[in-house]
């Protein structure tokens, strides 16, 4: 009983990062450089895979535009062809004097309609035609509903910008050697109680079996208040840290892995953020450190936002 005790308690105490210990593929890294997950989830069901909100609030701005503008034409000449089908005749005031045949009428009038504008040149006429216009008109008024808080979601999505260092580096800190990247806001709102937290990831041998293990690397500060320049976080590697005694090879063999978590509030509608990033076994150069981006220019601090990465070769001794 007491065996069984102490194996609860090691389970409980046991940290993971929601990966779970059975991630143990040397080729497949937890979370992707742009900072989402490397899982892909088969058999969903076809609402959970579509997931049009999620899609449509995080597509490309360019891609959105496109989408919309698709939609729109589509949904027209849907509704030119219905119009067109039941009959021309029935739309007064369609004339073919200009050069337009009668199917870019429909056409028009439909857009007219499902945008509720009603120019007033062309109107239905008939049971049918008058149905399917105000079913269209029905529509029209439920799409732009829908626009609208897609762009009012997209505009006031949190969205962070952060720029993370392209590789970590193993550098000289104080006296001993410390992990360590930087990072910096690019955006010029103020990023407010930035805190960071980085686990360690690697495979370990458990009994016989390989198992993915998880370690909390304790921070030289894991918390600031503004994060108006950049911020280099360390991890200091002294004789306790997990990291201790490690080499490029070890790592590699290990399928090292470094998780990095940013949660920060935005304070220009008090929004908290949420960033992600990694960094792999063969991105983390040994004996370097950056260079540093702050400078003072008439009267005001600067910082290049190209060289959050630059670092130059130094040595660890």
């Amino acid at each position: 009983m007491a065996s069984k005790n102490n194996n609860v308690e090691q389970e409980r105490s046991r940290e993971d990062s929601g990966f779970g210990t059975r991630a143990t593929s040397t080729t497949a890294r937890l979370i992707r450089s742009d900072g989402s997950f490397n899982v892909r989830k088969l058999n969903q069901s076809f609402e959970s895979q579509l997931n049009i909100y999620h899609r449509l609030i995080n597509m490309h701005w360019i891609k959105f535009g496109l989408f919309i503008l698709l939609f729109y034409f589509l949904l027209n000449l849907l509704f030119a062809a219905i119009y067109y089908y039941i009959g021309v005749e029935h739309l007064e005031g369609i004339s073919t004097n200009h050069g337009m045949n009668a199917f870019w009428e429909a056409f028009f009038f439909s857009s007219q309609t499902l945008t509720t504008v009603g120019y007033g040149k062309i109107s239905p006429e008939g049971y049918l035609t008058s149905f399917v216009a105000a079913l269209e008109a029905l529509i029209g008024l439920m799409t732009f509903a829908i626009m609208t808080g897609l762009l009012y979601g997209r505009f006031s999505k949190p969205n962070p910008r952060i720029r993370y260092s392209e590789q970590a580096l193993i550098a000289p800190y104080l006296d001993i050697t410390g992990f360590m990247f930087r990072m910096a806001n690019e955006k010029t709102n103020q990023l407010m109680d930035v805190e960071v937290n980085i686990i360690f990831t690697r495979n370990e041998e458990v009994k016989g079996e390989i198992k993915r293990k998880y370690y909390t690397l304790p921070l030289e500060r894991n918390k600031i208040k503004y994060m108006a320049t950049d911020w280099t976080v360390v991890h200091p590697i002294t004789t306790d840290s997990i990291l201790f005694n490690e080499t490029p090879e070890s790592l590699e063999a290990s399928d090292g892995e470094f998780m990095i978590s940013v949660q920060a509030t935005n304070d220009t509608m008090s929004d908290p953020v949420h960033s992600q990033k990694s960094y792999m076994y063969n991105e983390l150069v040994w004996g370097a450190k950056f260079v540093p981006l702050l400078e003072a220019v008439n009267g005001e601090y600067r910082i290049d936002l190209s060289k959050v990465g630059k670092f130059e070769l130094s040595s660890l001794t």
